[in-house]
């Protein structure tokens, strides 16, 4: 089934060259079937990157899905063009009142900052809080599952040696959750981030299953009871050249970066990465979509609650 997206969205093209079937709304309006309302706030300074990322993988499912793009209203972005903002992104005021299936809340590049210092931070605390009565399954990502951790259980993050970057194996540990359906025994997933939350703060709290996690990169997919809350520690989503971007723009700046861990062949950087975490990414997404939200989700969504 296709997702629904404008017709002018740069994502649009990008995924309609690999093949992912995309739908217009005039198309949308005659299928008699009602499809899944997923709301995306992209935290993201480049934003038309993170959400042709996520829009990808919401496509590639049986699933039809109708997005909803979403910015704070608290923060200005330098890195998107405001003409694109204004053209398919609204704020948290102009959807508080509706209800949907399922949120991604992406991650954002203020590691560096404690949660209160975030400009958004009052904004991002009153959408989460709203997410629990108006939103079926929330997908908090990287340093959005952070900062979800931190806002719903005070579950702090902490800051490591040097950044985690690069493509870790990570294990399924808790093998009867279908969030993980189809995964294989070990599995790659990108990771890009400065801070990370412990284990042992996390077990503090048994409302909160960790589903998968790595030697190295620690926890990975953590869940609330049904779902209804998901946080996932990655970046599954990323292209195959995101952490190369990220690399080179430290190492032109003079920073201080390491190679990215299993990425380029051979740890030389002239050559191509090899993606080996697309199809986990595909399983993740695809399984999030249909166990926890489609099947699940009321057919009447104002009977979320």
């Amino acid at each position: 089934m296709p997702i629904k997206i404008p017709q002018e969205l740069p994502a649009r093209h990008i995924i309609e060259s690999e093949n992912i079937f995309v739908m217009d709304e005039v198309r949308a309006a005659t299928q008699d079937i009602r499809p899944l309302q997923i709301l995306i706030l992209n935290l993201m300074p480049t934003k038309i990157d993170t959400e042709t990322q996520l829009l990808r993988l919401l496509g590639n499912t049986a699933l039809q899905v109708e997005p909803e793009l979403i910015r704070t209203n608290s923060h200005h972005s330098k890195n998107t063009p405001e003409e694109h903002l204004l053209k398919f992104y609204k704020t948290f005021q102009d959807v508080k009142y509706r209800t949907f299936d399922g949120m991604i809340i992406t991650g954002a590049p203020v590691e560096h900052l404690e949660f209160e210092e975030v400009d958004y931070w009052p904004e991002l605390c009153e959408i989460m809080e709203w997410s629990k009565t108006h939103v079926h399954s929330t997908f908090h990502i990287c340093w959005g599952a952070q900062a979800a951790l931190y806002y719903h259980f005070g579950i702090p993050k902490v800051g490591l040696p040097k950044k985690l970057f690069g493509i870790y194996p990570h294990v399924v540990e808790r093998k009867s959750s279908i969030l993980c359906r189809g995964f294989d025994d070990v599995f790659m997933v990108p990771q890009s981030r400065h801070t990370t939350v412990e284990r042992s703060e996390v077990e503090k709290h048994p409302e909160i299953k960790i589903i998968a996690s790595s030697e190295e990169a620690g926890v990975y997919i953590m869940m609330t009871e049904n779902g209804r809350q998901i946080f996932i520690t990655g970046h599954s989503e990323y292209d195959p050249g995101t952490l190369r971007k990220e690399y080179l723009r430290d190492k032109n700046l003079g920073l201080p970066i390491d190679i990215p861990v299993n990425y380029f062949p051979d740890d030389d950087d002239t050559k191509e990465p090899k993606v080996v975490w697309r199809g986990h990414a595909n399983l993740l997404y695809a399984n999030w979509l249909n166990y926890f939200v489609y099947q699940t989700t009321p057919f009447d969504l104002k009977e979320i609650k």
